[in-house]
């Protein structure tokens, strides 16, 4: 055997090895900085939300039929929707208005949404802000939508439920 083909075969392998490790840590990475993908529903209506790595509730869900990656903001009064977003949607907007954001002041327009669904919560006819400033891929459910849930925290699980409706 030529000492080449030894030495091409060894590289191979090691090239093998780093990228098995490579593929498994960015599947370890992508489940603690996202692990709530798949969100099922309970039989009582609640949801369980695992936190992330960076101690924030993301979740999969869906604005007008069409896939979103939530962050749910308590500190939002609005759902707040990246403006490349609202185009892909053709959300109407309405006029510019200036918001107060955690970073200071924001131009957002004004918007309606006819549907916002997490897992099996869905409400309709919601209102939403439209912000150049926010990061693309990520939508912040805000309290017009939290609002309507009881939400209770233990440990790193934020369990949803929608209220009956007397209470909404």
């Amino acid at each position: 055997m030529h000492p080449f083909r030894g030495t091409l075969a060894m590289g191979i392998i090691w090239l093998l090895v780093v990228g098995a490790v490579y593929v498994a840590f960015q599947h370890w990475s992508d489940r603690e900085a996202h692990p709530n993908r798949v969100l099922t529903m309970a039989p009582a209506g609640d949801i369980t939300l695992q936190r992330n790595r960076a101690g924030q509730y993301v979740a999969e869900g869906e604005i007008n039929g069409t896939r979103v990656t939530f962050l749910l903001d308590t500190g939002a009064t609005h759902i707040a929707i990246p403006a490349r977003l609202a185009r892909e949607l053709k959300l109407k907007l309405g006029p510019l208005i200036t918001i107060q954001t955690a970073a200071g002041s924001a131009p957002a327009n004004a918007t309606r949404l006819d549907s916002v669904r997490l897992a099996g919560i869905e409400m309709r006819d919601m209102a939403a802000l439209v912000s150049e400033g926010l990061d693309p891929g990520m939508v912040l459910l805000g309290m017009n939508f939290l609002k309507r849930l009881e939400i209770t925290q233990r440990g790193d699980q934020l369990m949803l439920k929608p209220l009956p409706p007397a209470q909404k």
